[in-house]
Order: structure tokens, then sequence, then C-alpha cells
């Protein structure tokens, strides 16, 4: 209990100025930028995608549907994988969190691999595209209202004031709902690798570092671990004897990759594209690892984890009333979440006697999640009013939309829809 406490009060004040940041780029960058730009099949689409991704606070389930989303709207497949690869992998909270428990070495080189391996898949995604599957993709528009984004959220329409409201909602609630569950469980995790596990139990890799990546893949792939709470079981690990260049894997491949990303991706954008995508995070974090444990000093990547495991000084009053602050908002996200006080957001277009049907949408695990159910819905012509309820994973829909055509436009961002 003592090495999670250590552990939250020195992550606490880094991530809620993560959350807030992410809130802020939430609230007041529009979301038809990231899809304007990624129609065309060519490594510029593919490096703004990258780039769009990588400061992008979405977890490893929310940027399946949102990347779902943007193929929908006509990104590329080289775009879409970009996007996959790079998007979990960082994140402002992330990055900030990475730089307060590993060292800015660590949160540096993250964003680099990142970006390395996210173009490499991109573009080995665009060559495995025939250019006459690609014809016509980027030319995708609603059918009602003559574009790709007919329904997004509301808070670009807003005041200053509302914005700002908006982006405080969604870092400290909604993202909090998100990913809290995931870093609560990283945090307990790693406090049962440094209680548990003996110091002398990964002594065997202790000089082969390639042992040690290849044995965080086999855990880390199929695995679900966000790009925040994977941050704290790498340093369990590296200090009970796993080399940095290991570490580095766990936070790139946990993120990345996990079996549900797998299924869909094989589902949606076809078997080379997974060969592609998986070959390119793979490859790359296995490089980016050997490049730190054996031409980068070794000491940059353990220094600020000696110092952490050696000395553990009382905490500060600003890092206590961070832990403090942050615990009451995690506590709040989860008992919204899970004890059913999560108020569903509906969205009318227009008030209608047309039919109202209700579908279960499987897959969803987060409010991105929600709203990409939700913007795929009102993509679909006849529909006038939805509402989608993360907590029981169900839609309620009006319109004069068949069941069919909802379904087929939900299950084409990487969920499963069935009638209630």
């Amino acid at each position: 209990m003592e090495q999670i406490l250590l552990l939250i009060n020195e992550m606490a004040p880094y991530l809620l100025f993560g959350f807030f940041i992410a809130g802020l780029m939430h609230a007041f960058i529009p979301q038809t930028l990231y899809s304007r730009y990624l129609a065309r099949r060519n490594f510029k689409s593919v490096a703004l995608a990258t780039l769009f991704g990588i400061p992008l606070p979405l977890c490893s389930c929310g940027v399946i549907p949102t990347a779902m989303s943007l193929r929908r709207e006509g990104a590329s497949k080289g775009a879409t994988t970009a996007f996959l690869i790079a998007t979990p992998q960082t994140g402002v909270d992330s990055i900030v969190a990475t730089c307060s428990l590993m060292g800015l070495p660590f949160a540096v080189i993250r964003p680099i691999a990142a970006l390395v391996t996210a173009l490499l898949g991109g573009t080995l995604a665009n060559l495995t595209e025939s250019k006459e599957a690609e014809e016509g993709s980027h030319e995708k528009v609603d059918p009602e209202c003559g574009h790709g984004n007919c329904f997004h959220p509301e808070p670009y329409s807003l005041t200053f004031v509302g914005k700002l409201q908006s982006a405080l909602r969604y870092a400290f609630v909604d993202m909090m709902q998100d990913i809290g569950k995931w870093l609560v469980i990283g945090l307990v995790v790693a406090g049962l690798i440094t209680v548990f596990v003996p110091d002398s139990a990964f002594g065997i890799f202790k000089d082969n570092s390639l042992a040690s990546m290849l044995l965080v893949l086999c855990i880390a792939v199929p695995m679900y671990l966000c790009a925040t709470g994977s941050i704290p079981i790498a340093v369990a690990l590296m200090l009970k004897g796993l080399t940095p260049g290991a570490g580095l894997v766990l936070l790139m491949a946990g993120p990345a990759c996990n079996m549900a990303s797998i299924l869909v991706i094989h589902k949606v954008l076809g078997r080379k594209t997974l060969v592609a995508y998986l070959a390119s995070f793979i490859t790359g974090a296995v490089g980016f690892g050997l490049i730190i444990d054996h031409v980068l000093p070794r000491q940059w990547f353990l220094s600020h984890l000696i110092a952490q495991d050696c000395c553990h000084d009382h905490p500060g009053w600003f890092n206590v009333g961070s832990t403090v602050v942050l615990m009451l908002l995690l506590a709040n996200a989860l008992i919204r979440r899970f004890i059913g006080h999560h108020t569903s957001q509906t969205t009318t277009l227009k008030h209608t006697e047309d039919m109202k049907q209700t579908f279960i949408i499987g897959g969803m695990n987060c409010n991105h999640c929600r709203a990409a159910a939700e913007k795929a819905i009102f993509s679909v012509p006849g529909v006038t009013s939805a509402s989608v309820d993360l907590a029981t994973k169900t839609a309620v829909i009006e319109g004069t939309a068949s069941y069919e055509a909802i379904c087929k436009a939900v299950e084409e961002v990487g969920f499963t829809c069935l009638k209630a």
C-alpha cells in the first residue's frame, strides 16, 4: 500500500495538469481538423495522422472507434493505421506523467518512438492497399448533410466560458471515467509487483535485453493497458531487474495493441493492414528498446528510478493536496461510471413521432466509444433522435431508419449491434 501511495504522490500533480491540457485540446480544437487532411493515399496523410494522434489523450479502447470513424469518413488505410499506432502510445497526459515518474529521457523518446512506428505502419498499410480500392474512399460523404461530419460534439459552437466548462468536464469527468479504472489497476499491479516479486526474479534477463523485450511483448500485446496506467507497471518491472529497453517496449506495446484492436483492424481494414500494424510497432518497439540498452547511456534511463527507489522523502503539501484531489476525482468518476450515476447524453435533431428502436451496442468501453457510436448512428438517413448509454450498452433511436442500416453504420466503426 505504501508503494502505491508513493507512486500516486509522485504522479498526481502531473496527471492533473495533463488531464487539464487534454481537456483544453478537446474543447478548443475542432474534431473535423483530424479528418479533413487524411484522405490521400500518400505519406503526407500518414504524417498528419501521426502528428494529430500523438498529443491526443485517447485511451486504447477509445482510439479504435475514433480511427474507424475517420476511415468511414474517408481517411486512407495508411492514415488510419498511423493514427491507431501513434495515438494510444502517447497523449499529453501520459507524456507528462512519464516525465514525472520515469524522467525526461523516457518522456522524450516515447513520442519519438510513437512517431517513427506510426510512420512506418502507415506507409506499409498504404503499400498494401491497391489504387483501385482507394479510389472513391476519400469522396465518402454523409448522404443527408453532404459531408462526413454531420454530427460532432457541441463545444465548438459555445462561448469561451462554455468551452472552458466543457474542457473541465471532459478532463476531470469524462477522461477520469475512461482511464481512471485502468490507472488504478496499473498502480495496484505496480504495488503488487514491488511487494511480492523477488528482486532476483528477472535476474536471468539482466544481461539479455532482447529476451527481456520478447518476454514483455508476450505479456503486453494481448493485454489492455492504457498509456498512463502502463507507466507504474514499467517502473516496477525495471526496479525488479528488467532493462530500460524492455520498459520502453511495455510503454509502447501495451497501449498500442490488445485483442480488441487486433480483431477490429482485421475486420475493418483487412489482414494485410493488420500485418503491417503489428509488424511496425513490434519492430519499432524492439528497435528503440535495443537503442536504449546498447547505444544510449543507460544511466539516462535509470538515474530517476534509482533516486525514487532510494530516497523516499515525505511528500510536500502540494503533492499531498494533488493526490487528495486526484483521488476524489477518480472516486467520483468510478461511482458515476459503475454504480449507474452516469447520465447518458441525448441528442435530438428534430421532434418527431417516428418509431422508437432499442439496440444493444457491444464493444463500448469509454466515452469516446459512446460518442463514436452516436455519431455513426446519426450518419444514417432517417435518424432523428438518439440516446447512447455507456453503462447499459444500449442505444434508443427514433426515426424511420431501418434496423439493417443502423447496425451497418455501427459495425463500420468497430462495434457490434443487435436489436433489443
